[in-house]
C-alpha cells in the first residue's frame, strides 16, 4: 500500500467517523456557500477540521441516486455515500475521493461526468480516489466550474449506481477547508 494510499483510508476513517458524530460540538464542522436573498445560507458541502495529524475536508451527499440491475431500477442497500475533498497542511491541491457505500467490482472505475467532462476514479473495496494528484487538480477545477457531478460505478453484484452531487457551495466550502489547513 503506497504512503498515499494509506493516507487516503486514514481520511476516509476520520471522516466516517466524523459524519457519524455530526452532533457532537467538539467538533470544527462549518458549512460555506452562497447565500439567497433571505440571507440564509445554501450548500450542499460540509466543511470539517480535526487535530493530530491536521486533515480538514469537505463533503457531500448525492441529491439523487438510481441503482439499476439488467437495465432497471432496484432498491438496494448501501451505507453512506459521501464525496470528499481532503486537504492536509503542505499539500498542493485536494485529493478527491468517494464513498460509494458498497464494494466496487474488482478492477472498474467510478466515472465522474461535470457539465460533460469525464474523469475516472480507481477503486478498492468501497473508495475511489484520482489516480494521481494531476488528476486531482483536473477534477477540482472542474467541480468548481459545474453545477453538478454525476458518479456511475458497478457494484461486486454487478449493480450499476449513478449518484449526483450538486456543486452549490463547492468552491467556497474547499477554499474554508484548505485555509484551515494551512
Amino acid at each position: 500500500m503506497t504512503n498515499r494510499t494509506l493516507r487516503r483510508a486514514l481520511g476516509f476513517a476520520v471522516a466516517l467517523t466524523t459524519l457519524a458524530q455530526l452532533a457532537t460540538p467538539s467538533l470544527a464542522q462549518t458549512t460555506t456557500g452562497t447565500s439567497d436573498t433571505s440571507g440564509a445560507s445554501k450548500t450542499a458541502w460540509a466543511v470539517f477540521a480535526e487535530g493530530t495529524p491536521k486533515v480538514c475536508w469537505g463533503v457531500s451527499k448525492p441529491k439523487e441516486t438510481v441503482n439499476t440491475r439488467d437495465g432497471k431500477e432496484v432498491a438496494v442497500k448501501r451505507s453512506d455515500i459521501l464525496f470528499f475533498v481532503t486537504f492536509r497542511p503542505g499539500q498542493a491541491v485536494g485529493e478527491t475521493s468517494f464513498a460509494g457505500g458498497y464494494p466496487f467490482a474488482e478492477g472498474s472505475t467510478v466515472d465522474v461526468v461535470i457539465d460533460g467532462a469525464k474523469f475516472a476514479m480507481k477503486t478498492k473495496g468501497e473508495y475511489a480516489w484520482a489516480a494521481n494528484s494531476a488528476e486531482d487538480a483536473k477534477l477540482l477545477a472542474a467541480l468548481q466550474k459545474g453545477a453538478e457531478a454525476t458518479l456511475t460505478a458497478r457494484s461486486a453484484k454487478g449493480t450499476q449506481t449513478k449518484d449526483t452531487f450538486s456543486l452549490t457551495g463547492f468552491t467556497a466550502a474547499m477554499n474554508d477547508a484548505e485555509s484551515r489547513c494551512k
